[in-house]
């Protein structure tokens, strides 16, 4: 992969992402700037919204399966959507899961990030963790949320 190619990378998959969730119906507002972890919002409804983390890996990647270093506040209303390339899958995770799923690094320059491993194989007990965030289980995440329920322990 050439400069081009990985500098121009992680925008063309924002906009996969995006367009994925605008073929499935959803309202989405991108931001000019990603200075607050927030790549686009859905907006449920006028009292409703959602803030979405965009994260992609190559299908070059020697580990396209990890996400590393993210530094975020969890909150009910913040998902990320992590994209594989490699497998074309969507994994849509909500920001409080994501810390509970991941684990925080403890040393090094990264210490206090989270670093999130998802599943290589499609079965398996961490796959059975995880299949309730890929692909279609995750929007209907997505399409489920409600701005009113209490927040999760």
């Amino acid at each position: 992969m050439n400069y081009r190619d990985t500098a121009s990378f992680g925008k063309r998959q924002e906009f996969i992402v995006i367009a994925e969730l605008l073929r499935r119906g959803f309202d989405i507002y991108l931001t000019l700037v990603d200075d607050k972890g927030i790549d686009c919002i859905i907006r449920k409804n006028e009292n409703c919204y959602i803030d979405m983390q965009i994260k992609a890996r190559s299908k070059e990647a020697k580990q396209w399966n990890q996400f590393s270093a993210m530094s975020f506040t969890p909150r009910k209303n913040y998902f990320f959507i992590f994209y594989t390339e490699k497998n074309n899958s969507f994994w849509i995770i909500p920001s409080c899961e994501v810390v509970k799923l991941g684990s925080v690094n403890k040393s090094g320059k990264n210490a206090g990030t989270i670093s999130l491993i998802l599943p290589k194989r499609l079965s398996g007990s961490k796959f059975n963790l995880f299949q309730k965030y890929k692909d279609e289980n995750g929007f209907k995440l997505l399409e489920e949320f409600d701005c009113k329920e209490k927040e999760s322990k």
